[in-house]
């Protein structure tokens, strides 16, 4: 007998993919569970299991034993307000480490003589070690129950010892002095070693962004209550989650679409940008299809719900925004991998040499053994190690940062390099975004006209209207009467006893206003190149002819040039019909287009590339792009677009210019290079070190390191590290 649960648990307590993989592993080993695949993204575990033999309780207790926190109480819990907290503690921690570690470093470095100051140094390196480094020593703890190790380890072994051989020196210097060996201190090491870590740690928590917040967000979309129509006509108000197929919704102005339905009633523009991505409303008549979360403007119409909850549009774009980033988990770090051989290396060296000085030097081994096992783990000190990431990725963003190039991950950074394929949205990324007059012709003169022109458009609550009046802002308005809003066509007025048109073609043909061939082949010509043809007319003809367009940015052209010669594909997509697409590819120098794709088609056609091996980068700034961004290799966001997408995207560029994007790219490209460069000083440092620190010259020339030397060989490396990463800030993309 069973019965299978399907359920989605927060996990708190994961610093990284390692981490996930660890608790994943421990409920898949949990008796009772079928399946768990942790998404490290959401900080959240999908589990199946069955509950005549499992609990929830006891799920959490076996993540609890391996290190992590399983809340099954979701109800109680705000995990983003969890990680906020987790996030202001660390930040605590590390200024208080670094705060106490300044002076045992200036002390130890050029005071070693001053009165008490072994004492001192000690008072303070303790509380940074065992206090505000005491993560690293209760990580280290639990990867040793379950006989494994991480960095904390390394950093728990290197720092303790450190600690402990300083205190011994401390308060035994007359056995070193006795064996003719000069007893030094480390404490300033163990000390500046956990604040580094710790640093790296923030800069790491920082960077990873709270990817939950997009999801929340684009819950936030959905309307917390709604008018719905009885059937005596009387109406009522109730929440959302009560909507039920076939019931009949009063949409009010400025109200947000609850379901997806078909109007019944009524006339109106909706915004329909955050699922088409396209800035002009849609007029929506009777039989045209409302979508949830879409914003009406001031119209009212009555529609009829036909999908509901979970089966809205915007519920699909929410789950597919959680599949992309739950099926993305980041690689687990480089460094833990390395430390999981690392550690146990560096502890049988340590040992070995212990050994062996004692079997090989009658009579000075063992101090001399000692010695040489504590250098070895002092110079096998993780800091270089631990530093070589983040402080590349630090000045790697920090650059990005300064030119206008917002990066969230050093997942971006190793992406971006191998990209050969980008997608480009059009609205709001190569495009500018919102509709504008492009070219206004006055076919005959008219005492004042272009007043008249937008006196008519203020009143007027058509989204060409708002572009036209915001060319005309400088004209005066003029009185008018007898104004009139014909849905679908446009506007009249009277102004002076003559009455004016401004709408489309079929309000003056309707009207008997004589247009002329090459007007008519002038509006044809105009649509051709994405423009809408506003007319203005009065009974004795045409006045005027103005195009409106979303225009493409003047830097788009030259940034897909680019693009194609670092030898990367670049593809346009977009919800706008195929002609204006056509028109805007070709102004902007791109010959694959995709055209009336919808927000689940995005993200297909992104997995379509990837299915043919391309590493692809996804460029865009609505919602609508928002499971094509999540679901990209690299996603990049404009700065300009909706916070979703930015939320989403691994790369916003704030000024929402696509020219940022090449060096972007090689940004990442120089960031990457810098990384690799340092971990490979970290190793050469260790392999050189390490033989040298076990006694490896004794033999053949009588050298045998100090480890104080040892100290600063370690410290060396730090600098050499960041320095080399420091250079990065010097380099031009």
């Amino acid at each position: 007998m069973s019965k299978k649960i399907k359920a989605n648990y927060p996990v708190s307590g994961m610093a990284c993919a390692a981490c996930a993989a660890r608790v994943e592993k421990t409920l898949n080993n949990t008796p009772g569970v079928e399946n768990a695949a942790v998404n490290f993204a959401n900080s959240s575990v999908a589990i199946c299991f069955d509950s005549y033999l499992t609990s929830p309780e006891t799920l959490a207790k076996a993540v609890s034993d391996a290190g992590y926190e399983l809340l099954v109480e979701q109800g109680k819990v705000d995990l983003a307000e969890q990680q906020k907290k987790a996030y202001r503690a660390l930040k605590s921690r590390t200024i208080a480490a670094v705060v106490l570690s300044i002076p045992v470093v200036i002390i130890g470095m050029f005071f070693m003589n001053m009165p008490y100051a072994n004492i001192i140094m000690f008072l303070l390196s303790t509380p940074v070690v065992f206090w505000f480094g005491r993560q690293f020593f209760i990580g280290a703890w639990k990867q040793l129950r379950h006989k494994s190790a991480t960095m904390d380890t390394l950093v728990a072994l290197s720092t303790g010892i450190a600690w402990l051989f300083s205190v011994a020196n401390m308060l035994f210097a007359s056995w070193w002095i006795r064996h003719g060996i000069h007893p030094h201190v480390y404490f300033e090491a163990s000390a500046v070693i956990v604040a580094f870590i710790l640093l790296g740690r923030l800069l790491e928590s920082k960077a990873k962004g709270n990817t939950t917040s997009a999801i929340r967000k684009l819950m936030g979309l959905r309307p917390k209550n709604v008018t719905i129509i009885l059937k005596d006509g009387k109406t009522e108000n109730i929440p959302v989650e009560k909507i039920r197929k076939d019931d009949l919704i009063l949409l009010r102005p400025g109200e947000r679409v609850a379901a997806d339905g078909i109007v019944i009633e009524g006339s109106s523009y909706i915004d329909e940008s955050m699922l088409s991505g396209e800035p002009i409303p849609v007029e929506k008549n009777h039989e045209d299809k409302v979508f949830a979360g879409t914003i009406n403007g001031n119209g009212s119409i009555k529609y009829r719900a036909l999908k509901t909850g979970d089966d809205t549009l915007l519920s699909k774009i929410i789950r597919m925004v959680q599949d992309a980033q739950g099926s993305k988990a980041p690689v687990q770090q480089l460094v833990d991998k390395i430390a999981a051989i690392f550690v146990p290396v560096i502890i049988s060296i340590s040992i070995l040499a212990f050994i062996l000085w004692v079997i090989l030097d009658s009579q000075s081994g063992f101090s001399h053994g000692l010695l040489a096992a504590i250098t070895v783990l002092i110079i096998a000190c993780p800091c270089a190690l631990g530093l070589a990431t983040p402080t590349a990725i630090m000045v790697g963003i920090g650059k990005g940062a300064e030119m206008g190039i917002l990066i969230k991950d050093a997942e971006s950074l190793e992406t971006a390099p191998k990209i050969n394929a980008i997608v480009l949205d059009k609205t709001g990324t190569l495009t500018v975004g919102r509709p504008m007059v492009t070219s206004s012709e006055m076919i005959r003169q008219v005492e004042n006209a272009p007043a008249i022109l937008a006196s008519i458009e203020r009143r007027s609550d058509h989204p060409l209207a708002v572009a036209i009046t915001a060319s005309l802002e400088s004209e005066p308005s003029v009185e008018m009467s007898d104004f009139n809003n014909i849905a679908g066509k446009g506007v009249t007025a009277v102004v002076d006893g003559v009455q004016y048109f401004a709408g489309n073609r079929r309000l003056l043909q309707e009207n008997n206003i004589e247009i002329p061939q090459e007007l008519l082949e002038a509006e044809k010509k105009k649509t051709m190149e994405s423009n809408s043809v506003v007319w203005f007319a009065d009974k004795d003809g045409v006045i005027s002819l103005t195009a409106v367009a979303d225009p493409l940015k003047p830097s788009s052209p030259g940034a897909v040039k680019e693009l194609e010669k670092m030898g990367i594909e670049v593809y346009m997509l977009t919800g706008d019909n195929n002609s204006t697409a056509e028109s805007i590819a070709r102004k902007a120098g791109i010959s694959h287009v995709i055209a009336d794709v919808l927000p689940q088609q995005k993200s297909e056609f992104v997995e379509r590339l990837q299915k043919e091996g391309k590493k692809v980068a996804m460029v865009g700034d609505g919602i609508n792009d928002s499971a094509a961004l999540a679901i990209a290799d690299l996603s990049i966001a404009m700065g300009t677009g909706s916070d979703i997408a930015i939320e989403v995207a691994q790369m916003t560029i704030v000024s929402a210019d696509l020219s940022k994007i090449p060096p972007a790219i090689r940004l990442s490209k120089g960031t990457v290079r810098t990384i690799r460069q340092n971990l490979f000083w970290a190793f050469i440092y260790n392999i050189i070190g390490v033989p040298i620190a076990a006694g490896i010259l004794y033999p053949f020339n009588g050298f045998l390191l100090n480890p104080m030397i040892a100290g600063a060989a370690m410290a060396f490396s730090s600098v050499s590290v960041v320095t080399n990463s420091l250079l990065l800030k010097r380099k031009h993309f």
